[in-house]
C-alpha cells in the first residue's frame, strides 16, 4: 500500500532507540595503548641486584582467536567425507519419491467419500464439503509434516539503520599566545669609592680565612656523617645517570674500537692476512712479525710476572704487573687486555702488594684467580664492576708467608664448588677451595728437603723446606703434578701423598723458572732455568731427552697449542727463540730480538690457544704481539 511507511526489518536482539537517539553522534579515538595493561609492574635485576619499574609493556590485547581445522581434499580424511556427502544427495530423491505416493492415495480416499457425501440434502452437502475440505487441510498438513524437511534458507541480511562513517581526525595545534607585561624599573644606587693595594690584599685575607675555617668545621664532623652524606649523594647521582651512562658507554665502546681498527688498520690487516712469502727461500726457518704493541702509564715502573689468556674469549688476555727486585715491592697490577683494542686495557684492577701469577678458570671463564708477593692469593669475578677481589686469603685463612709463583685451576670437585692450587717460596703447596663465598685452604704437599737439616737454639733440629717456584698439573691424570724449586729440583707429587714424592730429577743449577707438561704427548714435559737450559723430560726417565743451551737466562717457556713438538722460550737478553722439533732437533727454528734496549729483559711468553700469535712481557710493563711465519707453525703429520 503507497499509504504505509518502509518497514525495517528488525532484528530480535535489536535495542529499541527513540529518533533523537539514533541520531546522536558518538566519536571514539582510537590509540595503539592498551589501557588495561599494568603500569606498575616491577622485575628483580640481576646485574644491579634489585627490583626496577620495567619500561617497556606489551600493548597486545587478543579479543577473538579461533583455532581452525581445514581438510586437504587428496587426503584419507578428505575423501572419506567427499563420498559421505554424495551418497546422501543420492538417497534424498528416493525417499521424495515415496512420499508423493503416499499422498496421492490419500487424496483418492478423500474424492470417493466426497461423491458419497452428495447424495444428501443440499444444506448436508455443503456442510460436508467444508469438513471435508477442513480434513483434507489438515491431511495434507500432516502429510507436509512426514515429509523431508528442505534445506533451511540463508537468513536475510538486515539492512543497517544507523548512519556509520569512518573517519579519522588529527588534533589542532593550540595557537600561541602572547602576554605582556610592563615592570617598575629597579631602583639604582650610585656608589664610588676609591681601591688601593692594600683593600684588594685585604678582601683576599679576609676569602682565605673563611676557606680555613669551613675546612676546620668540615674536618671536626664526625666521620660517619661524612660517609653517610656520601652515600646519599653517590646514590642519588647512581639513580639520576646510571642507567644511561651504562647506555652510553657500550656504545662508545664500540665506537672506540672502531676509531681503533681503523687507526691500526694495517696492523690488523697483517695479524688477519699476511703470511710471509720469503719463508720458501729460507729453508727451514721462520720469522716472527711485530704487531700490536701494548702499554699502560701506570705500569711503566713494574714488570710483567705474568701472563695468561682467557679460555673462551680468544683475543682476551690478562697481565699481571709487580716485580722481580725483591728490595723495590710495590703495588701491583692486573690489566685485561683484547686485541680489538690494543690502546687502552679492558680491566684495571690494583692491589697493595705485587702480582707474580694469574690463571683463568676453564669453565668459569668470569673468574680469575692471582697470588701477590706478600702471599696471599685472591679470586676477581670480572662480572661484578667492581676493582676489588671478590675472595681474598688472609692470615687467619692460612696465606702463604712467602710469595706465591704461581697458581693454578683444577677441575670442580664431588660438590661442583671450584677449586685451584698455589705454589710459594714457604715450600708449600696449598688447595683453595671456594665454600659457601669463603676460600678454605688445605695443605696438600711440604717440600721437605732430604737430608736438610739445621741446628737450632739449643740443640733442636730444624728442618729447612724446599723453596717451591713454579708446579703444573698433567692433563689427564688429576692427581699427577711436578714442582720445580729454587734448588734447581723437580719433585713429582701426588695429591694423595701429603709427605712423600713419587720422584725426584735433578733438573737445573739454578732456579726452575717454568714447567709445563706436553699438551698431546702426556710422557714429556718441558722446564727452564736461570742457568740458560731449556730441557725436556720423560717424566718415567730420570735424564733429560733435549738439552738446549740458549747462552742467557731463560725467562718463561711454552709450548704452543697446535704442535706437540713448537715450544717458544724468552731470555732475558731480549730475544724470543721458537723451536720445533720435528723439524730440526739441535737448534731454534727461529731467533728474533724482540726488544732493543739493554737493559730491558724479557720476563714471560704465552701462545694464543687459536690465532698463530704469541705475547711476551718484558720489565718496563710492555706487551709486544708477534705473529709467527708460516715455517714456524707447520702442523705435524
Amino acid at each position: 500500500d503507497g499509504s504505509t511507511g518502509r518497514a525495517f526489518a528488525r532484528s530480535p536482539d535489536q535495542l529499541e532507540l527513540t529518533e533523537a537517539e539514533l541520531k546522536q553522534e558518538f566519536t571514539r579515538t582510537l590509540t595503539a595503548d592498551n589501557p588495561c595493561a599494568p603500569r606498575n609492574i616491577v622485575r628483580y635485576s640481576f646485574k644491579e641486584r634489585e627490583y626496577k619499574l620495567v619500561d617497556c609493556l606489551d600493548q597486545t590485547a587478543i579479543h577473538f582467536s579461533l583455532n581452525g581445522n581445514m581438510i586437504p581434499k587428496d587426503s584419507d580424511e578428505g575423501r572419506r567425507q567427499s563420498i559421505r556427502s554424495s551418497t546422501e544427495e543420492e538417497k534424498a530423491p528416493v525417499e521424495t519419491s515415496a512420499v508423493t505416493s503416499e499422498e496421492a492415495e490419500i487424496e483418492d480416499a478423500e474424492h470417493t467419500g466426497d461423491t458419497e457425501a452428495t447424495g444428501e440434502g443440499e444444506a448436508e452437502g455443503e456442510a460436508a464439503g467444508k469438513a471435508a475440505e477442513g480434513a483434507q487441510a489438515a491431511e495434507a498438513a500432516e502429510v507436509a509434516e512426514t515429509e523431508e524437511p528442505h534445506p533451511p534458507k540463508a537468513p536475510k541480511k538486515l539492512a543497517n539503520q544507523f548512519n556509520f562513517i569512518e573517519r579519522a581526525t588529527a588534533t589542532r595545534h593550540n595557537p600561541p599566545r602572547e602576554k605582556e607585561c610592563q615592570l617598575e624599573p629597579i631602583p639604582s644606587m650610585i656608589f664610588s669609592a676609591n681601591v688601593t693595594q692594600w683593600d684588594i690584599y685585604d678582601a683576599y685575607v679576609e676569602e682565605l680565612e673563611k676557606i680555613e675555617k669551613s675546612k676546620e668545621k668540615e674536618k671536626s664532623k664526625p666521620q660517619a656523617v661524612k660517609t653517610e652524606e656520601k652515600k646519599r649523594v653517590l646514590s642519588h647521582v647512581e639513580v639520576q645517570y646510571g642507567d644511561s651512562i651504562t647506555k652510553i658507554s657500550k656504545a662508545a665502546k664500540i665506537a672506540e674500537r672502531m676509531v681503533n681498527l681503523n687507526t691500526f688498520d694495517d696492523i690488523a690487516q697483517d695479524f688477519k692476512y699476511f703470511e710471509d712469502a720469503s719463508d720458501e727461500f729460507r729453508g727451514q726457518q721462520g720469522t716472527l712479525l711485530p704487531l700490536w704493541k701494548f702499554q699502560y702509564d701506570k705500569t711503566k715502573k713494574l714488570a710483567v710476572t705474568a701472563i695468561s689468556w682467557n679460555p673462551k674469549y680468544t683475543d682476551l688476555f690478562a697481565v699481571g704487573y709487580g716485580s722481580y727486585d725483591f728490595m723495590k715491592q710495590g703495588q701491583g697490577m692486573v690489566l685485561l687486555y683484547t686485541l680489538k683494542n690494543p690502546t687502552f686495557p679492558e680491566y684495571v684492577f690494583c692491589s697493595e702488594s705485587g702480582v707474580m701469577c694469574l690463571d683463568f678458570n676453564s669453565e668459569h671463564p668470569h673468574l680469575m684467580a692471582v697470588g701477590f708477593y706478600d702471599g696471599n692469593v685472591a679470586i676477581y669475578n670480572l662480572r661484578k664492576a667492581t676493582s676489588q677481589p671478590s675472595y681474598k686469603s688472609s692470615a687467619k685463612s692460612g696465606r702463604h708467608t712467602e710469595p706465591v709463583w704461581q697458581v693454578k685451576w683444577q677441575k670442580d670437585d664431588m660438590d661442583n664448588n671450584s677449586n685451584f692450587f698455589s705454589v710459594s717460596s714457604d715450600g708449600r703447596i696449598v688447595s683453595w677451595t671456594l665454600v659457601k663465598n669463603e676460600l678454605v685452604h688445605m695443605d696438600v704437599i711440604k717440600l721437605s728437603a732430604e737430608g736438610t737439616t739445621m741446628q737450632g737454639p739449643e740443640g733442636l733440629q730444624l728442618q729447612t723446606l724446599g723453596c717451591g717456584t713454579s708446579f703444573d698439573f698433567h692433563k689427564k691424570i688429576d692427581y699427577l703434578f711436578l714442582v720445580g724449586t729454587e734448588d734447581g729440583k723437580i719433585y713429582k707429587c701426588s695429591k694423595c701423598y701429603s709427605s712423600q714424592f713419587l720422584d725426584v730429577f735433578e733438573a737445573h743449577d739454578m732456579a726452575v723458572d717454568t714447567i709445563s707438561w706436553n699438551p698431546y704427548h702426556l710422557k714429556v714435559f718441558i722446564s727452564c732455568s736461570s742457568d740458560w737450559t731449556v730441557k725436556i723430560w720423560d717424566h718415567t726417565i730420570k735424564t733429560p731427552m733435549f738439552v738446549y743451551d740458549l747462552s742467557c737466562a731463560v725467562g718463561d717457556v711454552a709450548w704452543s697449542p697446535y704442535s706437540s713438538t713448537v715450544f717458544a722460550a724468552v731470555t732475558t737478553d731480549g730475544k724470543a727463540h721458537v723451536f720445533d722439533l720435528n723439524i730440526n732437533k739441535y737448534e731454534a727454528l727461529c731467533t728474533q730480538l724482540v726488544v732493543t734496549s739493554k737493559k730491558n729483559k724479557i720476563t714471560h711468553v704465552q701462545f694464543n690457544p687459536v690465532h698463530p700469535i704469541i705475547v711476551v712481557g718484558d720489565e718496563r710493563g710492555h706487551i709486544i704481539s708477534l705473529k709467527l711465519s708460516p715455517n714456524l707453525r707447520k702442523m705435524p703429520k
